[in-house]
């Protein structure tokens, strides 16, 4: 990784130099929890607007879908934190501009305690299948309302539900959705 020059004439005390994070073809140095998939779509632009694939069946996505729901964010809102047992999400975001955070609390997994934050939405599509005991968080960045599209492997059961909580400022989990780590 080349030298951060902090010496240079108009530089103050207590700066430091941006490392990289992405490589020269815009891929994420951010290490991955394992289990989770971020799969990066592109957009096709077209003389009548644009389109965009949300999902195939023969990618790499934690098996099968058996529900599909959006949510509705309002611009600042956080929807944190939370897990399931068995359900795998696959996060969309359709509209906006959405932060997606990740924690890996599991005991003795390759990654346990390794934190992921991702911020995807219009300009940028992907879909990010979370498997299950992820702690997992959104919010929305943008200024106007986001989707967020969840399609999971397990339908929702309403008597039942496989969804645990914290809440978003716990201290649990090394991340502020409003303060960042």
């Amino acid at each position: 990784m080349p030298m951060i020059q902090t010496d240079f004439l108009g530089g103050l005390p207590g700066m430091k130099g941006d490392r990289q994070s992405v490589t020269a073809d815009w891929e994420s140095l951010q290490p991955i929890i394992d289990g989770v998939i971020v799969h990066q779509m592109r957009t096709v632009l077209k003389d009548d607007g644009a389109l965009t694939e949300l999902y195939r069946d023969h990618w790499e996505n934690g098996g099968e879908i058996r529900h599909v729901f959006q949510e509705v964010l309002l611009p600042n809102s956080v929807t944190a934190w939370h897990i399931h047992r068995e359900t795998t999400d696959r996060l969309f975001v359709s509209v906006g501009t959405v932060k997606i955070v990740l924690y890996d609390a599991r005991e003795g997994s390759p990654t346990q305690g390794l934190l992921n934050v991702f911020r995807f939405g219009t300009a940028r599509a992907a879909l990010v299948t979370i498997p299950p005991s992820i702690w997992h968080g959104v919010m929305n960045i943008g200024s106007t309302d986001a989707v967020l599209l969840n399609l999971t492997d397990k339908p929702y059961e309403y008597e039942n539900p496989d969804h645990w909580r914290l809440p978003p400022n716990t201290d649990q989990i090394p991340y502020s959705f409003h303060g960042g780590f």
